[in-house]
């Protein structure tokens, strides 16, 4: 006969094991944990973490999962019996907040219940044992059964009972806060036995991660939320339409060799570029390694995309000449080391070219842009286009600014669970882009996806990480405050183009987490669009 000789027990275990296989305790029935925990039902950490869908931060907290507010009492609170079987007494529960959104249960079973659990044990090892002497299934003296069994293996086997028939009821006075598998029984195995054999009752510990509950600073901030948005200037419409007007030509045209003078607007260069810093002690001059470049194919249409002003130092020069010249990198500059610093740029002109473009007629109009007949139609088409993508970048930008904001205006005790797996949603679909841009071999997809790059990522992440989680958490709260609602004909619609990417792709899913996704994506954007509504937006073109 063989018995559960486990040392330390939790929860987590527990969940892992399966009716087919595993037992809770082998001489009484079989019950997985999975099963008696199923009067509680814990969130699913997926509530409030991202989906890669349309959002950059996009999955949200479903109005349904968010938790309202609960102070947990000090005093001992008794547990409603009718979760699970009905037990001979009430068992005592303390509720204590512990850091990082977790709670405290410390439990107390009585004399009654273990009694009772120790009782129900004995009476299934009389049913399964095969006593000596004893028919099976037939009485056997207490003393006989416990010697022949063994003390120690009855004791651990009514310890699992007592935990298998009341952590359910302890559980539920957590029931519609308590996060999905994140449950585990602290008191250690061995200390639970002590205290039941020297006081026929139990003592022991649950610690188990809650669904975070915001604060907002101010209350209601975000009503009246004031946004200022950064816009780039290269998505300005009607510039990018023209650019790309004029690139479509230039690829019509041809491009000739330069003779008999110097560099002019319109020509293109191909340049040797170096630097290297400027200091007293010419000795100590150091070369600027992200500022060379060889065979640089420059446009002077494209103005002064290297630096401010290096169309005009270089202008005039001709093919096969040096030019040296200083410049101050201004404060603006990207590379953050190099602000402020004194360099001198060498440029020497390789080769010298002018375009040779065809004659602009609506001839030209079908090359620019297929289909189009006329000059007038291509442009129109093309910033129509523009427009649509101006449009598009900046809702984006504005949503951007809005999370951005939102997470500032929110203070929450994240669980570790749901950090943890925020952290490796967002590390998997990174190497999953790495991969799609075939900048990843299967060498190195295993080295990537070890425990200790998942770690580094976490670590080194965790401030992004933490953003994340707090927009999400801000979004949820603020669709479940203002009552929002979606149109049930949007969602049918996005989730059958869902289901209908997957068949496509000839993938498996669930149905009930697409549907669960597709929503939360809904949700996110109702609360965005109720957002800017609202907001007092300032846009600002740099």
């Amino acid at each position: 006969m063989e018995f559960c000789s486990s040392t330390t027990v939790t929860a987590q275990k527990f969940f892992q094991w399966k009716p087919a296989a595993a037992v809770f305790f082998s001489c009484t029935r079989s019950l997985p944990i999975a099963q008696y925990l199923k009067p509680f039902k814990g969130i699913q950490r997926s509530s409030f973490t991202t989906s890669p869908r349309r959002f950059v931060h996009p999955k949200y907290l479903p109005c349904e999962k968010v938790i309202t507010r609960f102070v947990a009492s000090a005093a001992p609170a008794t547990v409603d019996s009718s979760v699970g079987d009905k037990l001979p007494a009430d068992i005592q529960v303390i509720e204590t907040p512990e850091p990082n959104s977790r709670v405290r249960l410390s439990v107390e079973v009585p004399a009654a219940v273990c009694d009772d659990c120790y009782k129900r044990v004995l009476k299934e090892l009389m049913k399964r044992s095969k006593v000596p002497g004893f028919r099976p299934g037939k009485n056997v003296p207490e003393d006989i059964l416990i010697g022949y069994v063994g003390k120690g293996i009855v004791k651990k086997a009514v310890v699992e009972s007592i935990l298998e028939r009341t952590l359910p009821h302890a559980m539920s006075s957590v029931s519609g806060r308590a996060l999905e598998d994140s449950i585990r029984i602290s008191t250690k195995f061995p200390e639970m036995e002590n205290t039941y054999s020297s006081l026929k009752f139990l003592r022991y510990d649950v610690i188990v991660e809650v669904a975070p509950e915001l604060k907002w600073i101010p209350e209601d901030g975000y009503k009246n939320l004031k946004i200022v948005v950064d816009i780039d200037m290269e998505i300005d419409a009607a510039t990018a339409a023209e650019q790309e007007f004029s690139r479509r030509l230039k690829a019509l045209g041809a491009l000739r060799i330069v003779t008999g003078r110097g560099l002019e607007l319109g020509d293109v260069a191909i340049l040797d570029i170096s630097a290297t810093t400027i200091e007293q002690d010419e000795s100590t001059r150091k070369t600027i390694p992200s500022a060379e470049s060889k065979g640089f194919q420059f446009d002077t249409e494209d103005g002064d995309r290297v630096f401010p002003n290096f169309l005009i130092a270089i202008t005039g020069m001709k093919r096969g000449e040096t030019k040296s010249f200083p410049f101050v990198f201004p404060d603006s500059w990207k590379q953050e080391d190099l602000r402020g610093v004194c360099a001198q740029f060498t440029v020497e002109c390789k080769e010298l070219f002018y375009r040779d473009l065809p004659e602009l007629s609506d001839s030209l109009a079908d090359k620019i842009l297929n289909g189009c007949t006329t000059i007038e139609e291509a442009k129109r088409i093309l910033l129509q286009n523009f427009l649509e993508l101006e449009q598009t970048a900046k809702e984006q930008a504005t949503d951007n600014a809005i999370l951005d904001q939102l997470h500032k205006m929110v203070e929450v005790e994240i669980p570790p669970s749901l950090f943890e797996e925020q952290g490796r949603q967002l590390y998997g679909a990174q190497l999953l882009q790495i991969q799609a841009n075939r900048k990843l071999d299967e060498q190195q997809l295993p080295s990537l996806s070890s425990p200790k790059a998942v770690k580094n990522f976490l670590e080194n992440n965790r401030e992004n990480i933490t953003s994340i989680i707090k927009q999400n958490l801000a979004v949820g709260d603020i669709f479940k405050r203002e009552n929002l609602q979606i149109l049930t004909d949007d969602l049918v619609k996005e989730i059958e183009n869902s289901t209908a990417e997957f068949k496509q792709h000839n993938q498996e899913y669930d149905e009930e987490r697409v549907k669960a996704q597709v929503q939360e994506v809904l949700e996110g954007a109702k609360v965005l669009e109720w957002l800017r509504e609202r907001a007092e937006i300032q846009y600002i073109t740099k």
